[in-house]
């Protein structure tokens, strides 16, 4: 039996991943933790998610990793770093679904990994890492004869823009297409922006009401155009994603494993 630290407890997701954590035969919840000043810490994580009693409160102390094989992160970047640390101190295992990591806290993350296994993805839903599979495989194809953009969307509370998977999928593009994000990257347009370069990859971003995500990678050519898009209805699926990665990645050597590792493109 695998036993499971959930950090964000008492967000959505975390309590999201409880509940399926009690359905699960070969998972066991063992810690729940939250950010220090939480109004829910003290609580019975199984009665703050709906599952009734569990007899393990929420802490803000990370000395309970050493009871768990695996912690589960969908929380913000300075905790998971945070976090990180303690779990390469102890040699547990890591899950990690935060977005908003900049390219100086993932090289953080990456040291972290030469002590403990970790596995990192900015959307643990599997329909959505096929999705960037099959974007690849179409920019390959396409090349330079058609023009790039990638439409996201997402709940008003989200905090971030564009999106962890938007970022990851115009990588796949940029590596795909021989581009550098860094500089062929538009997020966003306004004003008088003159004729569209072919080299660009453009980014629009939509935040509002419950939408828990959508993503679409507009391939846009003369006289046809492919779209490829995922639309996620519940957050089942991102959690069910991060309990196959839990499993995985406790098997693991320490390094650093994503979904393409998991699903084995």
């Amino acid at each position: 039996m695998i036993q499971v630290g959930i950090s964000g407890a008492a967000g959505r997701m975390g309590k999201t991943l409880v509940q399926l954590i009690n359905e699960n035969e070969g998972l066991a919840l063992a810690a729940g933790i939250e950010a220090a000043g939480n109004q829910a810490l003290g609580q019975d994580i199984g009665e703050l998610s709906g599952i009734g009693p569990r007899s393990i409160a929420l802490t803000d102390d990370l000395d309970v990793l050493a009871r768990v094989d695996v912690v589960i992160d969908f929380t913000v970047p300075d905790a998971t770093l945070a976090l990180a640390q303690r779990c390469a101190e102890l040699g547990k295992a890591m899950v990690i679904g935060t977005t908003g990591l900049t390219p100086e806290q993932l090289d953080h993350l990456n040291s972290f990994a030469q002590r403990t296994p970790i596995f990192v993805s900015p959307n643990m839903s599997v329909g959505v890492n096929l999705s960037m599979h099959l974007i690849r495989l179409a920019a390959e194809a396409l090349g330079d004869t058609v023009d790039v953009e990638v439409i996201e969307a997402h709940h008003r509370h989200k905090i971030d823009a564009p999106s962890g998977t938007a970022l990851r999928i115009g990588e796949v593009l940029a590596e795909a297409l021989h581009r550098d994000l860094a500089t062929d990257a538009i997020y966003g347009r306004e004003g008088i922006t003159g004729a569209r370069e072919r080299n660009t990859i453009g980014f629009s971003t939509v935040r509002g009401g419950d939408i828990v995500g959508e993503h679409t990678v507009l391939f846009a050519g003369e006289g046809e155009r492919l779209e490829i898009t995922h639309r996620a209805h519940s957050r089942t699926n991102f959690a069910q994603g991060a309990l196959r990665a839990a499993e995985f990645i406790v098997a693991q050597p320490a390094g650093w494993y994503d979904m393409s590792d998991l699903l084995g493109f």
